[in-house]
C-alpha cells in the first residue's frame, strides 16, 4: 500500500484530495476479503473491505466518527465518519452465537469517538475456542457510496491504532450521503421520569413510547439500573425491568433530540395514569359467538356429509342461533364430517425445530423471513380489527402488542445477523426469540413472564408462516383430538391415524389444504373456532360433532356414551356403503353419474381404487414441485404419472397442470412479490414467466402409456384465447413426441369469466371441470382460507349455482360434459342440485366415494332437475340448504 496519501500514525483524516484514511482497528496479519472463511463476508455481502487475524483482544476505532451501532452480543460495531462512510467492524466468524460471551463493549451506541479509542475488548481464548474463526472483518457497509482505492498489503502485521489500513474515496453521486453523515448528531438531551402506575414499563406503554418517538430526527434510548434499550425495541424496554416506582433516564441524540425526549417522557407520564397491563391473549379471548352455530349449518357442513352423516335441521340451527351455546360447548365450521371422542392434545405447544443451516443464500433467507413476518402481521392486524369491531378492547390491545413485538428491531436485527452467517430463516428467528426470552427471565416480574409467552407465540406463528411444523414424534393417547391454531399439510402428513380421532382448529377455512387432507384421511375436523379453543386444558375429554359444528368439553358420561353410539352407527353406514362402492352410481331413473376421486399421490390413487372410484377426476400435481431445490425433469414427471396410471388399473386420470401461487408456494421459482397472490400468477398464468415448467410437465404427461389413460386439465383459464394457445402448443408437443392420437384437454372453471364464457371454451375443450372452492371465493369475494368468513363462503350460494348452470348450458351447446372437482361435489346436500343442473361427474376425496355413490342411487333425476331450477331463484345459501334438506333428507 502506498503511504503517500496517508496521515501520520495514530491520525485519521481526509487528505488534500478528499480521501478518507482508516487505520487498523486490530493488531495482526492482513487477510484478503476473498480469503475470509465465511462466504457472507468473502462474497462482499456486507460491502467491500479487508480481514485481520487478531493477535490482541482489543478493537479500536479506525477513524473519528459516531458509533451508530453496537451489536447486542458485543461482537460488532458500526462507525459513521463525518463524510458519511459507514464502517462495519465484525470480530470473528459466527460469533453472534456466543451471545456476548467473551465480549465487553467499552463505548455506548451513539458515542462520538476518536481514532484509536477502544471500542470492544474481547477474550481471545474464549472466542477462539467457541467460534469457527477469529478472523475479523472491516467492511464499508455503504460501498455504493464509497470505494476503497488503497488497502494494506498482505504479508505484514498491523498495529492497532497506528498502521494505515484502507483509503476510501466518495463515489460520484454520494454527496447526499456525505451531507447526511456530517450532521448525524447535533444535539443531546436527557430527562428523568418516575413511573407511578402499577404496570411499570411494560408492553403497552413500551409500544406507545416507541410510537411517540417516531418521526423525530433523533435516536432515543431509555436507561435503568445499569441497563439501556433503544425506544424502537419494545423487547429491550421490557428487559429493563423498570417496574412501579422506578426512575428511568431518557437520553436523546440528534437534531431533534430535545423534542423526542420530551415526547417520550410525556408518554410515560400519561401512561402512569392509564390502563393496567393486560393478561396474555389466551386468558381473555372471548368464546365464539352464538351465531357461529347457525353459520355452521348454513355452510360447509357442506363438506359435511361426505360420509352421509345427518346435519341439524335449519329450524334447529335457527333456534340455536337465537340462544346461547350450551355450557362447555364451542362452535366451529365443519371441515370434515363425523363424530369423535377423545382427549385434547395441543399440537401447537410442541416445539418447532427448524434446520440450522440455510439451503439458500442469506439474501433469499432474509426475503423468506420478511415474507413470513409480513404474513403474520397481516393475520394479527385482521385479528385486532375484528376484536375492535366486536368491542373486545382488551383482546385488540393484546394483539396490537403482538404486532409491535413482531417488528421489534432487536429481534429482527438479531435474526438477520444469524442469517448473514449462513443460518436458516427459521433457526435465526427462533434463536433471536430465545435470546430475548432469556433476557426477560433475568427480570423478576410476573408480567414479563407473560410477555415471554407472547414471544413464544409470535415465534411459532412466524415459523409456521415459514412452512415449518413440529416433526418430533409425539406419544399420543389412544384417542387424541388434536388442537392447533391451524394445521399445515406437513403437520398432518405424519399423524398416527390409529390414535387420532379428530382435528380442531382455532383458525382456517373449510376448503383450506389442511381441511382437504383431513377429509382425505377420514378425520372429523372443525375450523374457525376462535381463540376460546386455546382455553381448554390439555388432556380434557371432549366430544367432537364436526358434522354439526360443535365441540363439547368435559362432557358427562351419558354424553360420551351417546357420542360413542353415534360413532358406531356411522361406522355401520360407512361399511354398508363401502360394500357397494364398486358398483356404478346411477339415479333411480337411470341417469348415470361418474364418481371419481381427487388425489395428490400414488397412495391416494390406491386408496381411491379401494374405495370404488370410477376414475381420478383431479390429480393435483403440486406435490411434485414443492419441497424441492429445482423443478422436476421431464422424465421425473413421466415416472410419477405413469406409476399412478398403473395403479388405477385401466381407469382414466384427469391430471391438472401446475397450480401454484396464493397459498401454494414453490421456493425455487422466486416469483415477484404480489399484493394479492390469489389474483396473481396462478395456474396457467405462471407460464407467462416460466413457460419451461409447463412445457416439461406437458412432455411428461404426453409420454404416459397407454394412450388415452391421461386427460390434461388446465387451471385458472379465464377466456378462450388462453385455451386456444395452449391447445395448439399441446398438439405441437404431441407431434414432436410422435403421438398421433389427440389428447383430451379440459378447462377448470374457477373464475366467473370462465363460467360465463363456457360456451366459447367448450368449442375448444373436450370437457369442463368446475373447481367450486375457487369459484366460490372469486364469486363471493371471500378468501377461502379466511376463518372469519368460513361460515359465509358457501358454494351453495345461488350466485355460485347460477354459474354452475351457465357452465353446463354452455358445454351442452357443443356436446361436452361437465364435472365438479371442488368440495361441493362431496357435500350430500349439494349432490342432488349438481346432478339436477346437468353435472355428470363428481370428483371427491377417496374416503367420500362410497357415501356419494350411495347418495346418487337414492335420487330421481327428473325431480332433481326441477328442484335445482327452483334453487336458482332462492336468495341465500342457507335457503338453498334448507330446501335441499327438505327434499332430500340425509340418513
Amino acid at each position: 500500500m502506498s503511504h503517500t496519501a496517508s496521515p501520520a500514525n495514530g491520525q485519521t483524516a481526509s487528505d488534500v484530495a478528499g480521501h478518507i484514511v482508516l487505520i487498523a482497528p486490530l493488531s495482526g496479519p492482513v487477510v484478503l476479503l476473498a480469503d475470509v472463511p465465511d462466504p457472507v463476508f468473502s462474497g462482499g455481502m456486507f460491502g467491500d473491505g479487508i480481514g485481520v487475524d487478531p493477535l490482541e483482544g482489543k478493537l479500536v476505532a479506525p477513524c473519528d466518527g459516531v458509533v451508530t451501532h453496537i451489536a447486542r452480543t458485543g461482537h460488532a460495531a458500526t462507525i459513521v465518519t463525518a463524510e458519511g462512510a459507514e464502517v462495519l467492524l465484525h470480530i470473528g466468524i459466527d460469533t453472534v452465537a456466543l451471545n456476548g460471551k467473551g465480549f465487553a463493549p467499552m463505548v455506548e451506541q451513539g458515542a462520538q469517538v476518536r481514532a484509536g479509542d477502544v471500542l470492544i475488548e474481547f477474550d481471545q481464548d474464549i472466542v477462539a475456542c467457541s467460534a469457527p474463526s477469529l478472523v475479523s472483518v472491516i467492511a464499508i457497509a455503504n460501498s455504493d457510496a464509497f470505494e476503497i482505492i488503497e488497502r494494506s498489503s498482505t504479508g505484514g502485521t498491523l498495529k492497532a491504532g497506528e498502521t494505515p489500513l484502507l483509503v476510501l474515496r466518495a463515489r460520484d453521486g454520494a454527496a447526499a450521503v456525505i451531507a447526511r453523515g456530517a450532521s448525524a448528531v447535533t444535539e443531546e438531551a436527557r430527562r428523568q421520569v418516575t413511573l407511578t402506575h402499577a404496570g411499570g414499563l411494560h408492553a403497552r406503554p413500551a409500544a406507545r413510547v416507541r410510537e411517540a418517538a417516531r418521526g423525530f430526527d433523533a435516536r432515543v434510548e431509555v436507561r435503568f439500573n445499569g441497563r439501556k434499550a433503544p425506544v424502537e425495541s419494545v423487547v429491550g424496554l421490557l428487559g429493563l425491568g423498570a417496574g412501579e416506582g422506578a426512575t428511568v433516564e431518557i437520553l436523546g441524540l440528534g437534531a431533534q433530540a430535545a423534542a423526542a425526549v420530551e415526547a417520550v417522557a410525556n408518554e410515560l407520564l400519561r401512561e402512569a395514569h392509564g390502563e393496567h397491563e393486560e393478561k396474555p391473549a389466551r386468558q381473555i379471548s372471548p368464546a365464539p359467538q352464538a351465531f357461529g352455530v347457525a353459520a355452521t349449518d348454513a355452510t360447509t357442513s357442506a363438506v359435511a356429509g361426505a360420509s352421509g352423516v345427518a346435519s341439524t335441521s335449519a329450524a334447529a340451527a335457527s333456534n340455536a342461533a337465537a340462544s346461547a351455546l350450551a355450557p362447555n360447548t364451542l362452535a366451529g365450521v365443519c371441515a370434515a364430517p363425523g363424530v369423535a371422542v377423545g382427549k385434547l392434545v395441543r399440537w401447537d405447544d410442541a416445539d418447532i425445530v427448524p434446520p440450522e443451516q440455510a439451503d439458500g443464500t442469506p439474501a433469499s433467507e432474509s426475503r423468506r423471513l420478511d415474507k413470513a413476518i409480513a404474513a403474520v402481521d397481516a393475520e394479527l392486524n385482521s385479528t385486532v380489527r375484528d376484536a375492535s369491531q366486536r368491542g373486545a378492547v382488551g383482546a385488540a390491545g393484546i394483539f396490537t402488542v403482538h404486532r409491535v413485538l413482531l417488528e421489534d428491531p432487536t429481534l429482527v436485527d438479531a435474526a438477520r445477523d444469524l442469517i448473514s452467517l449462513g443460518k436458516s430463516a427459521g433457526f435465526a428467528w427462533r434463536e433471536a426469540i430465545r435470546a430475548q426470552i432469556a433476557v426477560l427471565a433475568d427480570v423478576e416480574d410476573a408480567l414479563l413472564a407473560e410477555r415471554a409467552a407472547d414471544l413464544r407465540d409470535i415465534s411459532k406463528r412466524v415459523l409456521r408462516a415459514l412452512g415449518l411444523a413440529n416433526t418430533t414424534a409425539r406419544e399420543l393417547p389412544d384417542e387424541a383430538v388434536l388442537a392447533a391454531d391451524e394445521f399445515t399439510p406437513s403437520d398432518l402428513s405424519s399423524l398416527d391415524r390409529t390414535r387420532v380421532t379428530a382435528l380442531v382448529m382455532a383458525r382456517g377455512g373449510a376448503t383450506s389444504h389442511a381441511s382437504i387432507i383431513a377429509r382425505q384421511l377420514g378425520l372429523p375436523a372443525l375450523v374457525a373456532m376462535g381463540d376460546a379453543l386455546h382455553l381448554i386444558a390439555e388432556d380434557t375429554q371432549v366430544v367432537v360433532d364436526a358434522t354439526n359444528g360443535r365441540l363439547e368439553y368435559a362432557p358427562s358420561a351419558r354424553d360420551v356414551e351417546r357420542a360413542r353410539n353415534e360413532c358406531r352407527r356411522l361406522a355401520g353406514v360407512r361399511e354398508t356403503n363401502r360394500r357397494a362402492s364398486h358398483q356404478v352410481a346411477a339415479t333411480s331413473d337411470g341417469r348415470g353419474i361418474e364418481v371419481a376421486s381427487n388425489i395428490a399421490t400414488l397412495d391416494d390413487a390406491k386408496t381411491a381404487v379401494d374405495n370404488g372410484a370410477d376414475a381420478v377426476g383431479l390429480l393435483r400435481t403440486e406435490l411434485l414441485f414443492i419441497h424441492r431445490q429445482a423443478a422436476p425433469t421431464v422424465d421425473e414427471h413421466r415416472q410419477s404419472y405413469q406409476a399412478i396410471v398403473d395403479a388405477l388399473a385401466g381407469r382414466t386420470a384427469i391430471i391438472r397442470t401446475l397450480d401454484v401461487g396464493a397459498d401454494k408456494e414453490v421456493d425455487y421459482l422466486t416469483l415477484p412479490p404480489e399484493p394479492n397472490p390469489a389474483l396473481g400468477l396462478r395456474g396457467i398464468r405462471l407460464a407467462q414467466v416460466r413457460p419451461d415448467l409447463l412445457e416439461d410437465q406437458l412432455r411428461g404427461l404426453l409420454a404416459v402409456q397407454p394412450v388415452g389413460a391421461v386427460r390434461i386439465l388446465l387451471p385458472m383459464v379465464t377466456d378462450a384465447g388462453e385455451l386456444v394457445r395452449l391447445r395448439r402448443r399441446i398438439d405441437e408437443l404431441a407431434r414432436e413426441a410422435g403421438r398421433a392420437e389427440r389428447v383430451e384437454v379440459g378447462v377448470m372453471i374457477e373464475v366467473p369469466s370462465a363460467a360465463l364464457l363456457a360456451d366459447q371454451l367448450a368449442q375448444h375443450a373436450d370437457f369442463l371441470s368446475i373447481g367450486t372452492n375457487d369459484l366460490t371465493q372469486y364469486t363471493l369475494a371471500m378468501d377461502r382460507c379466511q376463518p372469519d368468513l368460513a361460515a359465509q363462503a358457501d358454494g351453495l350460494h345461488p350466485a355460485v349455482l347460477r354459474l354452475v348452470d351457465a357452465t353446463v348450458r354452455g358445454a351442452q351447446k357443443h356436446g361436452k360434459w361437465v364435472g365438479v372437482c371442488g368440495a361441493l361435489a362431496g357435500d350430500p346436500l349439494a349432490v342432488p342440485l349438481l346432478v339436477g343442473l346437468g353435472v355428470t361427474e363428481l370428483s371427491v376425496d377417496p374416503p367420500s366415494v362410497p357415501a356419494i355413490k350411495a347418495r346418487v342411487r337414492k335420487l330421481d333425476y327428473q325431480q332433481c332437475r326441477q328442484r335445482a331450477q327452483d334453487a336458482l331463484a332462492l336468495d341465500s345459501a342457507q335457503a338453498v340448504r334448507t330446501a335441499s334438506r327438505a327434499h332430500w333428507p340425509l340418513d
